[in-house]
């Protein structure tokens, strides 16, 4: 089969790869039908050292199940499923806590010797414990926004709730890329009143609006924190989403974050160390979040889609064939798409 291969940063190929077998009882192999590049692709892209052996690329995909092994039993063969970004067996202590990317089992796709997802096919360890039926045909026009459910809108969503926004409240979003902008459709969806929208690519940011900001803040650092400080009467916002991952971006959602509120971070740290200095500890400024456990708000989130209440498939503003994958890096990397959808 074919599939995607980094070998550096830069250099992704689509490639000719081994089609993927069952090896143990609880695995089911899975032929792709949607996928996607995420904006953490992007960090390898950019950084990853030369390796020879290349890595297994994508953590995001939709597809048709063609086999299982002896011990599953939730997914069948012919079942359309959706993947999250990691693999888990929904049965252990950490997976029943809700924290499924703790799961005493599971682990990543394209890592040791599992699959990655923008590919042809995978192989999906616990099988039962990481895919979730859709109760769809695999050509539904809703696919795009179902394959949110993979990663960005639950991610969004885990922001939403680390940061604990409440109905009424005023929320601050930084970030306008895919996972920021889910974070914009899941703070309206848990009904915050005022949404400010710190970001400043325009086609973005108009997305962002319809998803339901109602402040857009083009500024950054030390300017950022006095624009949101005024618009929310000098007090900052009760919840802060923190969707990019630099250490700037954390910096002002320390800024803007009222006393008594939380800091939600979803970005993926791209810095070993940070500020948690006196004045959070003055404000009593709570900072949570992490990894998020797609798994968990997978149900949860679900009904909203299939029924036409949230659309996060608009996020996804160019689409590519599979050898096209390359293209979509480079346009991804220069700004050029917000996200890129796969299909066969």
């Amino acid at each position: 089969m074919r599939a995607t291969v980094m070998y550096g940063a830069g250099d992704v190929r689509v490639e000719q790869v081994p089609d993927p077998v069952l090896i143990e009882p609880t695995d089911a192999i899975v032929r792709i039908t949607r996928s996607c590049i995420c904006g953490s692709d992007l960090w390898p892209y950019k950084h990853m050292k030369p390796d020879p052996h290349g890595r297994r690329m994508g953590h995001e995909f939709i597809g048709v199940v063609e086999e299982t092994g002896s011990d599953v039993h939730r997914v069948s063969r012919g079942d359309v499923v959706v993947a999250p970004f990691m693999y888990c067996d929904n049965t252990c202590d950490f997976c029943k806590e809700g924290l499924h990317t703790s799961c005493r089992r599971g682990g990543a796709w394209g890592m040791d010797g599992v699959d990655g997802g923008q590919g042809e096919a995978v192989r999906s360890p616990l099988a039962d414990g990481t895919l979730v039926t859709l109760p769809v045909a695999a050509d539904d026009p809703l696919m795009p926004s179902l394959l949110t459910l993979s990663d960005v809108l639950c991610t969004g969503h885990h922001a939403v709730v680390t940061s604990r926004v409440e109905k009424g409240s005023t929320v601050a979003v930084i970030g306008d890329g895919a996972v920021g902008l889910c974070g914009v459709l899941a703070a309206r969806r848990a009904g915050a009143e005022r949404i400010l929208l710190l970001g400043h690519h325009r086609e973005r940011t108009d997305l962002g609006r319809a998803f339901g900001a109602t402040d857009v803040v083009v500024e950054r650092g030390d300017e950022a924190v006095a624009h949101v400080r005024e618009l929310t009467g000098g007090d900052g916002a009760h919840s802060v989403l923190e969707c990019v991952g630099l250490v700037e971006a954390y910096r002002t959602a320390l800024g803007i974050t009222r006393p008594g509120g939380a800091v939600g971070r979803v970005g993926v740290p791209q810095y070993e160390t940070a500020p948690l200095g006196r004045d959070v500890f003055r404000n009593n400024i709570t900072v949570s979040g992490g990894v998020a456990p797609a798994r968990a708000y997978i149900e949860e989130l679900m009904p909203d889609i299939l029924e036409g209440r949230i659309e996060p498939g608009r996020v996804f503003d160019m689409t590519v064939d599979l050898d096209g994958v390359p293209q979509g890096y480079r346009a991804m990397n220069e700004r050029r798409a917000l996200k890129v959808l796969i299909t066969p």
